[in-house]
Parts: structure tokens; C-alpha cells; sequence
């Protein structure tokens, strides 16, 4: 070839080159300033002739202004000239992830993690997506070796420990959570759920005085978490400490009143009191309404759940306004078991500690106490 033209050749291509170079060395200070619509106003139209690694920023730049198609199409070219770079394949992996197009997202990250094996967000993407297909097992194994890789995110723990409390198997959930802990931020949402799931799991053991410190803790991060409230109910009924199981008793009852509980769960009734009876399970229930009313009313709620999780019956503590008139006790205790309502003789006025409550239920369902007047509903 003659060396005039070769030098020729040589110098377009180093011209090339350079102004790709050029542009990336530009492109990649805008994307660092965050200024993400400077690159999309000039380098868009330019896009065919923008080398990987630009059109790799520029894909970018729509991701981090939340364009989801015109990201995906920028990463696409972008992997077209460089199939072995595994940014683009990540970031269009989070993208599908974000669209909801979990088995096109795995395929992406699975490429990004052969690429980069030491990439801890891609594994913790890929634990996501096979999370939202329901692919625990395959989540659970993506999240530890997210865990195990440089950097890696809290998520990545909190979903270690999510995953063994979806599996109910809470010897490892414990010890998940308490990871959590060491690694999250304590403003985060991550590190307060490990708290409370926590004294969950301590409360459920019988650690009560580790339950307590959890769910203390999490209240002087969140003053107001008013579901950690009904649980220190419940854990102070279990210690037999009357006086501060009244006191967040109380607050939630305040809540309440203050129209704070709207749309919550605990908008209606908390619990206030979980234990077993024979191979059943009962979860007690607490209605704010109070006060003589016209109407019957439901003020204690006992859910008799057995071990299939089929609800046995509901054992309820009921105002009675006929009672009342009559000059007897506001609250009665009712059953309700399929079709059949029974009022027993015996009741309370206006408070019952919670001790007797439970006492009441049992020897209901022992049938030591026997109902009074029975009915069926109708269809």
C-alpha cells in the first residue's frame, strides 16, 4: 500500500479517535455533575456515531431522568458495539427490573455478573427480580453473593433476612435481622424493620426482655410507630406490667381520637393479646368504640384460628344495651361458631384486665362456662 495513503488512513483514524475520546471525556463530566439533560440534548441527535462507552452515558442519562424506553434503546446500541462491557447490560437489567419485566431483567443481570463477577448491585438486581418471579430459593443464593462481593448494599441484607421470615423459619431469620442492623443506616426503613421483626421473633421466643429492647429502640428512632405500640401491649400484658401495657394502651386509643390511624390497620382495633390454647391458636383484639350506645357493639374480638389457619370460632365481649337497661353489666361475652350465637351470663362493666379476659375465653372454650341463651343466624 502506498505510505501516503496509509498515512492518510492513519490520520482520519486517529482524528476519529480522538474526537471519540473528546466527546466521551465530556460526556462523562456532564453525567458526573448530574447534569443528565445536557447529554441528552446535544448527544441524542449524534447518537449512530457515538462510540459504546458514550452511548452508554447517554442511556444513562435517560435512566437517571427516569425515560425507561429511550434507555433501553441507548444501552441496546451501546452493547451492539461492545457486547463484553457489563455496565450497559446492568443498567438495562435495573431498568426491566423497574418495568417489571422480571425473566428479561434475570437474563440481563446473569450476563452482567459473568462480566463483572465482583459486581455486588447486579447480584442484588438479580436477587430482586427472581424475588418478584417467586423464585425464593434462586433470591436468597443471588443475595448472598451479593453480600459477599465489595460494597455491598443493605438491601441485599434486608432481603436475606426478608426471605428466611417469608419461609417462617425464624432461627435464621433472627440472626438476618441482627445483620441488618450492623449494616443499614439507622434513618433507614430497613433498619427499623429489622428492629421490629426483632422483638417480633423475641417475643415469639419468649425473650421478652430482648423483645422490649428492640421495640424501645425503634421507638426513639420513630416515636410515632403506633403498630409498635400494640405490640408492647402485648408484650407488657405478657410480663404483667399493667401500668405500661395502659400507657401505650392509651396512646393508641389518643391516636385514634386523633383521627391518626386512618387507613391503617389499626384504624379499627389492635391486638392486644396472643396466645395458644390445646392445638389452637388466639389472637385478641381490642375495639376503640366505647360509651352506652343504642346498639349492640363488639368491644373484644378473640379470633380462635386452627392449626390449618381456618377460623374455629370468634369469642367477642359485647355491649348490650338491653343489659344496661335492665341494670346489669354493659359487656357480655358471645360466641360466634358457624351459624350459632351464644351469650353467656357473664360480663363486666367497663374495663376487665386483660389477665381475666384471657382466663374468660379459656373457660369458655373448656366449657366451664356455659352459655346462657343461644340462636342461629339466618340465611
Amino acid at each position: 500500500m502506498n505510505k501516503l495513503i496509509l498515512f492518510l488512513i492513519f490520520g482520519i483514524f486517529s482524528a476519529i479517535c480522538f474526537s471519540q475520546d473528546k466527546t466521551l471525556t465530556e460526556i462523562k463530566k456532564w453525567s458526573d455533575a448530574n447534569q443528565h439533560q445536557k447529554i441528552i440534548d446535544k448527544y441524542t441527535p449524534k447518537a449512530a456515531g457515538l462510540s459504546a462507552k458514550s452511548l452508554y452515558f447517554l442511556g444513562l442519562a435517560y435512566y437517571m431522568t427516569q425515560d425507561d424506553n429511550h434507555c433501553i434503546k441507548y444501552m441496546d446500541m451501546s452493547i451492539e458495539k461492545d457486547p463484553n462491557d457489563p455496565g450497559p447490560h446492568f443498567i438495562k437489567a435495573s431498568t426491566l427490573n423497574f418495568l417489571k419485566q422480571y425473566e428479561a431483567a434475570v437474563a440481563e443481570f446473569l450476563i452482567s455478573v459473568r462480566l463483572n463477577p465482583e459486581h455486588s448491585k447486579s447480584y442484588s438486581g438479580l436477587g430482586d427480580a427472581y424475588y418478584a418471579l417467586k423464585k425464593t430459593d434462586l433470591a436468597l443464593e443471588a443475595y448472598q453473593n451479593a453480600v459477599k462481593k465489595p460494597e455491598p448494599q443493605e438491601r441485599a441484607y434486608a432481603m436475606i433476612a426478608q426471605i428466611y421470615w417469608d419461609k417462617k423459619d425464624y432461627e435464621k431469620a433472627l440472626p438476618a435481622y441482627q445483620l441488618v442492623k450492623t449494616h443499614a443506616s439507622k434513618e433507614s426503613s430497613s433498619y427499623l424493620n429489622a428492629l421490629f421483626n426483632i422483638g417480633v421473633i423475641e417475643f415469639t421466643k419468649g425473650n421478652y426482655d430482648a423483645s422490649e429492647s428492640s421495640f424501645l429502640e425503634l421507638l426513639k428512632l420513630s416515636p410515632n410507630d403506633y403498630t409498635t405500640f400494640a405490640k408492647l401491649v402485648q408484650l407488657y400484658n405478657r410480663k404483667k406490667n399493667v401500668n405500661q401495657a395502659k400507657i401505650y394502651r392509651d396512646k393508641l386509643y389518643d391516636a385514634h381520637q386523633k383521627d391518626l390511624l386512618k387507613n391503617s390497620r389499626l384504624q379499627d382495633m389492635f391486638c392486644f393479646d396472643q396466645f395458644n390454647w390445646q392445638d389452637k391458636q388466639i389472637q385478641a383484639y381490642e375495639r376503640y368504640e366505647t360509651g352506652d350506645k343504642t346498639d349492640t357493639y363488639s368491644k373484644h374480638l378473640f379470633y380462635v384460628i386452627n392449626p390449618d389457619q381456618t377460623l374455629d370460632c370468634i369469642i367477642q365481649t359485647e355491649y348490650s344495651p338491653v343489659s344496661v337497661e335492665l341494670g346489669q353489666m354493659k359487656y357480655l361475652f358471645g360466641r360466634q361458631k358457624e351459624k350459632e350465637h351464644a351469650t353467656f351470663g357473664i360480663g363486666f362493666n367497663d374495663t376487665m384486665p386483660d389477665e381475666e379476659l384471657r382466663e374468660t375465653v379459656i373457660a369458655i372454650l373448656e366449657g366451664t362456662i356455659q352459655p346462657s341463651v343461644t340462636s342461629e343466624f339466618k340465611d
